[in-house]
């Protein structure tokens, strides 16, 4: 069985924000950890601790709110699936939703924001858009 770690995580955050839930539980890995530290800078989840030892390792992540109540992250797209890897360039990553979104982009350089991405001059493949 093939399970795409990424994708789980996304549409967990989306539908915890959809469901008005303030914590979920994802289970431990290091590329989710990078994920998550890029998730947090930007603002999209408030905050999140690793819990448990050896195998029993998870995640408890704080979902963000807009003060409205709104979720902040309202929608996902996975762009590069496991069956079809997107390689994009500095310069050619483009905003998302005229600038209310970001792209996660893993790089040389780690797991990264675009903006980032494009301020280091570096490339990668474009993991997820959130909006």
């Amino acid at each position: 069985m093939v399970s795409d770690k990424v994708s789980n995580l996304i549409i967990k955050i989306k539908n915890a924000g959809k469901a008005s839930q303030q914590t979920i539980t994802f289970p431990y890995s290091k590329f989710v950890e990078s994920i998550l530290v890029v998730l947090e800078k930007e603002g999209y989840v408030k905050s999140f601790s690793k819990k448990g030892k050896k195998i029993g390792k998870s995640f408890d992540i704080e979902i963000a709110y807009e003060e409205d109540g709104s979720p902040k992250v309202s929608d996902a797209k996975r762009v590069s699936k496991l069956s079809h890897r997107i390689y994009r360039g500095s310069d050619s990553m483009r905003s998302v939703k005229s600038g209310y979104g970001i792209q996660i982009v893993s790089t040389p350089k780690g797991v990264l924001s675009s903006v980032e991405a494009r301020k280091e001059k570096v490339g990668g493949e474009v993991l997820f858009e959130l909006w």
